[in-house]
This record gives structure tokens, sequence and C-alpha cells, in this order.
């Protein structure tokens, strides 16, 4: 238990997860950095925040996410800000996806789903208020060729947070997105340099945003930004204009 604000944070082990259990870290929260397969990572956020603790679950299965809020209960009691940051990206045209790959794409928005439902019944409607943020894209409002499963992930984060904003109006839960242009990550670092070039030529800052510039716009809505619910915040360089 802690006397801090909690935040959770999913897929908070790498990339803009853990930039943003570090922004969160530094605003005073006891962060709960959830991983999936990065242990050492999740291990090394932690060791450099300090207060905060680890909680290991596959959000694609329902069994994980109930031990998961036990865990949550047991180590902090409960949650102030929920940050669905955790996504894979499966890609393939639509020629030659298999279904079996767009439905390990499709389970882990129903994982998304369920944790948001399960973390405001027993720990955000507790509380006098609540922020939830969810980790979209600027390719749920663009498209891209070859991602149609992520892209429609992204595009259905945004769905819900406008939704779910409706559904606790009156609660003083305040539930908005972030959707992060072309971002320096593992991912967009293993990409062709001519992949590359070509997203930069639309990018009116010219350069690839950082994690940490994500982070700090999450660390605004997690703090302040009080009239603020049901939006989509684009974070992106100039690349889209929302």
């Amino acid at each position: 238990m802690t006397d801090k604000p909690v935040a959770l944070v999913t897929g908070g082990a790498t990339g803009i997860g853990a930039a943003c259990c570090r922004a969160l870290s530094a605003e005073g929260f006891y962060v709960g950095i959830h991983y999936r397969q990065s242990v050492e990572q999740a291990q090394k956020i932690l060791a450099e925040i300090k207060d905060g603790f680890l909680i290991h679950a596959d959000l694609a299965k329902i069994e994980d996410v109930e031990a998961m809020v036990a865990r949550i209960k047991e180590d902090a009691g409960r949650v102030d800000v929920l940050v669905n940051n955790a996504g894979q990206s499966i890609n393939a045209d639509i020629f030659s996806m298999k279904i079996e790959q767009f439905d390990e794409q499709r389970v882990l928005t129903r994982g998304i789903w369920y944790l948001t439902k399960r973390i405001l019944r027993q720990f955000l409607l507790r509380s006098p208020s609540g922020r939830i943020i969810n980790i979209s894209s600027v390719v749920g409002h663009t498209g891209n060729a070859g991602q149609i499963p992520y892209t429609m992930e992204k595009a259905a984060l945004d769905a819900f947070t406008r939704s779910l904003a409706q559904e606790l109006r009156g609660r003083n839960i305040l539930v908005n997105s972030v959707a992060p242009g072309f971002i320096e990550t593992e991912m967009t670092r293993a990409l062709p340099d001519d992949v590359k070039s070509k997203v930069l030529a639309g990018i009116t800052l010219n350069r690839t945003g950082l994690p940490e510039e994500i982070a700090e716009v999450v660390a605004f809505l997690a703090t302040k930004g009080t009239y603020i619910t049901g939006s989509v915040i684009h974070v992106n360089g100039g690349l889209y204009g929302g």
C-alpha cells in the first residue's frame, strides 16, 4: 500500500511505456510497470524510478488480467491513473495475412477493454477522481498499408476513448487518447532507410519524435488538463493535423 497516487502503465518496460513510467514517477506517482515478456527491461525501469512495482500479465488472457487486478490490489490498493499503452503490430497485407494473425491482434483490444473495465470497477470508481489515457496512433486516422489489423485496433482505441468518456459522465474520471506519430523506438529503428525517409518527408519538424515527448503529454493528462475528456491529442511533429 502507498499514500502516493498510483499509476498503472501497461507495456511499461520499453519505448513509450518506459518513458511514461519515468515521467509519472517524476510527478510523484507510485508506478505499476506492466510487462509481458520484457522482464529485464521492466526490472531496469523499476530500479531507475525506485518507487513502484512490477506486474506480469498477458493482456490477451482474461485469467491473466484477473490475476493482475488482484496483484494491484495487494501491492497498491487502488489505481488513480491507467495508461493503456501495451500494443503489438502484426504486419501483412490483406492477401497474405492469416485469420490467426488477425485474431492475435484482435484479442489484445479485448484485453485492453477488459482491464479497463476491471480497474474501473475495483479502483477508480472508489476514488473521487481518476484518469484513463489510451495510447493510440496516427495510423488509426491515416491508415497504413500492410497494417490493417493494427490500424483498426488504434482507431478502435480512439472510439473507445470517446464512448467511455460519455459513459463516465458525472464521475470525475477523465478519458483521453494520445496518438503518437513516428516515434524513435526499437520498432521504427528497424525500418528500412527508404521507408524512414518517406515518412520523414511528411513531418513538418523533419525529425522523428522521442518517447519522452509522448510521455510529457501523458504526464500532463495525468496531473492537469482538468477540462479535457473524450479527446484525441495528436503528437506527431506535424505529420497529421487531426
